[in-house]
């Protein structure tokens, strides 16, 4: 199929990296893997930092206008696919587009939440509520949301597409660890991510057992994050700043522990490239963290808040080389198995074949 892909929240040609940006460019490898053509058709951005704010009409009007030129000339796609809309970044562009053109409409990673409409988010929740309905198929990435949808009680029709990276950069290199190197990989940013930093800050001054940690991120709170690790001191901890991601994929596969507590993680998938390299996770059980590391399998989950819990499988796993290596072994599979580019190609193709044969 010809398929039109947008990106409301960050468009995968954005200029930033991030991991919606990562998982935008997945979906996409993901559908051209199975055999689809796919355009990224707008680089629009909805995203809203505060209610009221985001793209003027007149802006939104133009690029439909654009978009429906575009096809007149070149021809219309056989489906509109989007990624990621939610209270903050709707689709203001596909539904329309698609009910004018009698396209099939897909979201990829929906969620709404009912409480956001009493924090002045009513509007955009509605809008997505009414892009969810008219979806032929809203392809979750995560149980949660999943369940958020159904909650709903929009009719939605709903399938499951669990997190999914391309493993190949982590595959070509055997593992190597290093005994007591712990590493973890995140962007130095206010709200969950320097909550998380502050987490694991916290639990490693807990941690009696030797080990090295490797931080590989940058960015507006770099300053605010050292200074969290400062009582470890400088012999102990290791700043890298932004990597590229063959550098990340060769350090990760010399370190031992992959350890980042996850608030508010939507799901990570620096987690699940952190098990491609052959680490076990030591993560906290929460949001949809539990999506891409399984418990006792291919790392730890820790009660979410708990420094005291996460200090302590830290410190299991670094006395507990048998147990370490176990995780790591399974972890590795996991991830370059279970949740591959290949294996959600597959998948994806599925979803889209059953949606096919459903359309008249």
């Amino acid at each position: 199929m010809d398929i039109a892909f947008y990106a409301p929240l960050k468009s995968p040609d954005h200029p930033v990296p991030s991991g919606d940006r990562l998982m935008a460019r997945l979906l996409i490898a993901a559908l051209e893997r199975a055999g689809h053509r796919v355009t990224v058709i707008s680089p629009l951005r909805s995203f809203s930092r505060a209610p009221g704010a985001g793209p003027a009409r007149a802006e939104i009007d133009g690029e439909i206008e654009r978009i429906r030129a575009l096809w007149h000339k070149g021809g219309v796609p056989d489906l509109w696919f989007t990624y990621h809309l939610y209270y903050k970044a709707p689709d203001w562009l596909g539904p329309s587009l698609a009910q004018a053109c009698s396209l099939p409409y897909v979201t990829a990673e929906a969620s709404w939440s009912k409480r956001r409409d009493g924090e002045g988010w009513a509007a955009n929740q509605s809008a997505v509520l009414d892009a969810v309905r008219q979806a032929a198929v809203n392809i979750c990435l995560t149980r949660r949301d999943q369940k958020g949808l159904i909650e709903a009680d929009c009719g939605a029709n709903v399938a499951l597409l669990p997190p999914f990276i391309d493993g190949s950069l982590f595959a070509a290199l055997p593992p190597a660890p290093v005994a007591n190197r712990l590493i973890t990989v995140a962007m130095m940013r206010p709200g969950d991510k320097f909550d998380s930093y502050r987490a694991l800050a916290t639990a490693l001054q807990r941690v009696r057992a030797p080990f090295s940690l490797t931080i590989i991120g940058d960015g507006p709170c770099r300053d605010a994050v050292e200074a969290l690790f400062a009582p470890l001191g400088p012999q102990r901890v290791t700043f890298l700043g932004e990597c590229s991601r063959d550098e990340v994929a060769a350090l990760l596969s010399t370190a031992s522990l992959y350890v980042w507590p996850g608030c508010g993680e939507a799901y990570g998938l620096a987690f699940l490239e952190a098990q491609a390299a052959g680490l076990p996770v030591v993560a906290f059980r929460t949001a949809g963290v539990p999506e891409v590391v399984e418990h006792d399998v291919s790392g730890i989950l820790t009660p979410d808040g708990d420094a005291g819990a996460y200090a302590a499988a830290i410190s299991h796993l670094l006395g507990d080389a048998a147990s370490r290596h176990r995780l790591a072994r399974k972890a590795r599979r996991f991830a370059l198995e279970e949740r591959s580019l290949e294996t959600a190609a597959r998948n994806l193709d599925v979803i889209l074949h059953d949606l096919r044969k459903s359309i008249p």
